[in-house]
């Protein structure tokens, strides 16, 4: 159960005028993402990832420029064998720009609140002395988009409502807007604002691969014409051609097979994640407003802006002490604080419990438990005692794991149960407990 801190202070700049309590935002930061130039670039956490993507680009084209682009940059007029180089590595400067715009910056992260909104219908009073009435957030909440209604999910680890269309990633374990999927090639989400230059990206290898690809079969070619030779004696004074020729053939496949998809996701206005889990060709798509608009939202509109400056400067948060049990707002994952969601930490109420439970072994006897392990009927005056000492949950509830101090091969009742049930019940009542005692023991002894 969620309650609200108490502020701090009265003055929300409090505490920035010390520098040991104050951090950038990306210091700060609760998601799982790796920041680079002291905030102004964000990856995911698989960002080593982005290394593999980067050799598989370049090492094809640094051979290709070597063992191919070379050798024909002789065989062409008036210069024209310099452009296949020049265009081959400017292609590949421009990919891997877009690599960069797709991977290293914010994708349309949505900040967390820093507690759960006030259910619908709260007027803000309090009941009771200090607390405030035991309130739900419904899990889901319908919202209307182009005249179709469409459900939005609590997140429970955000606090918030997400958006239409935005999902959280449980990698980078952050809510993003529009969100497609998480790429471990880029080592990035791909959402809102980033989705235009990963298809830029994809689409863009497609057309490098297509390029290495056919200017190796022109240098074959420009062998067996000046040789002239059979196609496999051309390709045999050409290895390297033969490599990029699979490499490339291979590779298309794949950045070739995205791009295709893409496009119709595109024409579609979908994202993949949208795709695969709801599949709007089986029913009406809010979303979409025709080929011609759907590929004029993904080009031809200016992306917004983040919605995190992750170099702004905030407060370093105050540990939250443990807080007892209370009224307030109920998140819609019941038993769960915030504290709880990110760092897994038991919650507070279990650990009550636990030390409960140890706090009624030392209290209880196992005169409850009969020689073939049968349960039965607990003494009402133990029940009395254990609520008199203010046991309450689960600790007074489960006699069955009791001990009442036996001790092995006797059955005399501990002079602590006497004490309790002297304070319960008074002074007839022990003078009972006791004659019963004495009686039990001399049945044993007889």
């Amino acid at each position: 159960m969620y309650v609200v801190p108490p502020p701090n202070g009265s003055d929300p700049n409090a505490g920035a005028g010390d520098g040991a309590a104050v951090l950038r935002k990306y210091q700060a930061w609760k998601g799982s993402n790796i920041f680079f130039l002291q905030g102004r670039f964000i990856f995911g956490p698989d960002v080593r990832s982005l290394a593999l993507t980067i050799f598989l680009i370049v090492a094809p084209v640094a051979v290709f420029c070597v063992f191919v682009a070379r050798h024909l940059m002789d065989d062409f007029p008036h210069h024209l064998g310099i452009s296949i180089m020049v265009v081959v590595i400017a292609f590949t400067l421009y990919i891997l720009v877009l690599l960069l715009l797709t991977s290293g910056r914010d994708p349309g992260i949505i900040p967390r609140n820093a507690h759960p909104p006030e259910p619908e219908g709260y007027d803000g009073t309090e009941v009771g002395a200090g607390q405030t009435p035991q309130l739900r957030l419904p899990r889901t909440k319908d919202v209307v988009v182009n005249g179709i209604t469409v459900k939005v999910k609590y997140c429970d680890t955000c606090m918030l409502y997400r958006p239409p269309r935005c999902s959280h990633c449980s990698i980078c374990n952050n809510c993003v807007e529009r969100f497609d999927h998480h790429c471990p090639w880029v080592g990035q989400c791909i959402g809102l604002r980033n989705y235009r230059f990963f298809f830029m990206f994809v689409f863009s290898t497609t057309l490098l691969c297509v390029y290495v690809f056919g200017f190796c079969w022109v240098y074959i070619m420009r062998i067996m014409d000046g040789k002239e030779t059979t196609i496999w004696k051309a390709m045999a004074k050409t290895p390297a051609s033969i490599v990029l020729i699979v490499y490339t053939f291979v590779a298309v496949w794949f950045v070739g097979g995205l791009s295709v998809f893409h496009l119709y996701l595109i024409s579609t206005n979908q994202s993949t994640y949208e795709n695969f889990r709801y599949r709007y060709d089986r029913r009406a798509n809010p979303y979409n407003k025709g080929v011609i608009e759907n590929f004029m939202e993904i080009f031809c509109t200016s992306i917004p802006s983040s919605k995190n400056n992750f170099r702004a400067k905030v407060p370093k948060e105050p540990e939250i002490p443990a807080r007892t049990v209370g009224g307030g707002f109920v998140s819609p994952i019941l038993g769960k604080d915030a504290a709880d969601i990110e760092m897994g930490r038991k919650p507070f109420w279990e650990e009550a419990a636990a030390e409960a439970g140890e706090y009624e072994g030392q209290l209880s006897n196992d005169d409850g438990v009969d020689k073939d392990g049968e349960f039965t009927d607990v003494s009402p005056y133990s029940s009395r005692a254990l609520h008199a000492e203010g046991t309450e949950g689960p600790g007074a509830l489960h006699h069955r794991r009791s001990s009442w101090g036996r001790v092995s091969g006797s059955w005399d009742i501990s002079p602590e149960v006497i004490a309790m049930v002297a304070e319960v019940g008074g002074a007839n009542r022990v003078s009972g407990g006791s004659t019963s005692s004495e009686s039990v023991v001399a049945a044993q002894a007889t």
